[in-house]
């Protein structure tokens, strides 16, 4: 069992959700004796990006987008998998959350494979659905506390050497210009990763996190 290290603070959420995106790659997820570390993350933000839920306004599915930030937004995508977000905001942003898509197992391994039909290798945590199911998350997850002990945290974790950008994926809904945006981040050393976008390049951190900040009306 790996050591039980203290929540991300609040603060940690409360800043502009591209920095906060490839902040969490190799961060730990916790559950129980289950702990993921975090390798694939995609950013989505409101207003600017048709890409986000929160598009359509407040909602009874997405109300977890528009409140506290550290918090859990989870959704249910073609009724089947639950899908883990972080919900994030800083500067401009009414609405703006993480999606977590892959992540690589750190602990309760045996779990995580019973959960996910006794499969092995990346094939068992490399997709949002996957995360989720090898978590046993539900709707009753949507709105929570991930800063508050027990239940679902997120910790820090080893981060990785490098992060990699690329467009996000299965967003064919949104505006072409946002399909566009480089706002996945991958730990590029890492075969637990959904998707290995040939566009995919070195994050410039600071820099890449300005640079886009013109996408905000």
């Amino acid at each position: 069992m790996t050591k039980l290290r203290p929540p991300l603070p609040r603060s940690f959420y409360s800043r502009c959700v591209l920095a906060v995106a490839e902040e969490l790659v190799g961060c730990h997820l916790r559950r129980g004796r289950v702990v993921l570390r975090i390798t694939e993350v995609e950013a989505y933000r409101w207003p600017g990006d048709t890409a986000c839920h929160a598009r359509h306004g407040r909602t009874a599915r997405n109300a977890a987008l528009w409140g506290a930030v550290g918090h859990a937004y989870v959704y249910l995508c073609y009724g089947l998998h639950q899908m883990l977000n972080v919900v994030v905001r800083g500067g401009e942003a009414d609405a703006a959350a993480v999606l977590v898509r892959a992540c690589e197992p750190v602990a309760g391994l045996t779990t995580i494979r019973r959960r996910r039909g006794n499969k092995q290798g990346p094939v068992l945590l490399t997709g949002p659905g996957k995360v989720g199911a090898a978590l046993a998350l539900d709707r009753a997850f949507d709105g929570h506390d991930l800063c508050a002990t027990g239940g679902l945290t997120l910790e820090p974790g080893t981060p990785p050497k490098q992060v990699a950008v690329g467009p996000r994926i299965g967003i064919d809904y949104a505006e072409p210009e946002h399909c566009a945006y480089p706002w996945r981040f991958v730990d590029a050393d890492s075969a637990w990763v959904s998707h290995r976008a040939a566009s995919a390049r070195p994050a410039m951190h600071e820099a890449h996190h300005e640079a886009h900040e013109d996408h905000e009306p």
